[in-house]
This record gives structure tokens, C-alpha cells and sequence, in this order.
């Protein structure tokens, strides 16, 4: 359901990432193998998720590491979007009785 008002796979996958877990931190590189995208895309969405003020991001060292804005102004609205298409996605367990 998410994919006809996000169309972009991978700030799809990012953004259902970071809301579903919002205490969730990651590099470039973690984030690449845990999505299995490439980097430079991921890179680029982490990049205007920042921009728009989604994500934040920290140096550690010569590494940048991205985490989840709670105080982003619909960051309560979105997350219950993705918690909500999650569920309807899901196969329906069949129920005995």
C-alpha cells in the first residue's frame, strides 16, 4: 500500500526502517546490507530524509550515522501509516474453532 504514495523503493524501505524502529541507528554501508540496496541510492534518500527533517544525523569518527527524528512534525502519523500498511500486508492467519 505504501508503494502508490511512496514510489521510490528505497526511501520506501528507509522510511519503513526508521519508523517502525525509531530508536534505530545506522551507517550508509549497515543500512545497504540490512535493505540490500546499494549504497550511493541509499545515500542519496538518507540525504533528502534529512533534508527534509526525518532523519538526523551524527559523525562517529569518519563515519555518519543516521537515526530517526521523533520530533519531526508527522513522525507520529507516519509511523502509524507504516505500522498500519504492515499489518494489511501481512498474510491473515486462518482461524480454528
Amino acid at each position: 500500500m505504501l508503494d502508490v504514495f511512496i514510489t521510490s523503493r528505497v526511501r520506501r524501505k528507509i522510511i519503513v526502517i526508521y519508523a517502525k524502529y525509531p530508536d534505530f541507528k545506522t551507517h550508509v554501508r549497515g543500512l545497504a546490507k540490512l535493505i540490500k540496496e546499494d549504497a550511493g541510492n541509499i545515500q542519496r534518500e538518507l540525504k533528502r530524509l534529512e533534508k527534509v527533517g526525518f532523519l538526523t544525523s551524527e559523525r562517529q569518527g569518519n563515519t555518519k550515522v543516521y537515526s530517526t527524528n521523533k520530533q519531526f512534525p508527522i513522525f507520529r502519523e507516519l509511523q502509524s501509516i507504516v505500522l498500519k500498511s504492515q499489518r494489511t500486508t501481512q498474510p491473515h492467519k486462518k482461524v480454528t474453532g
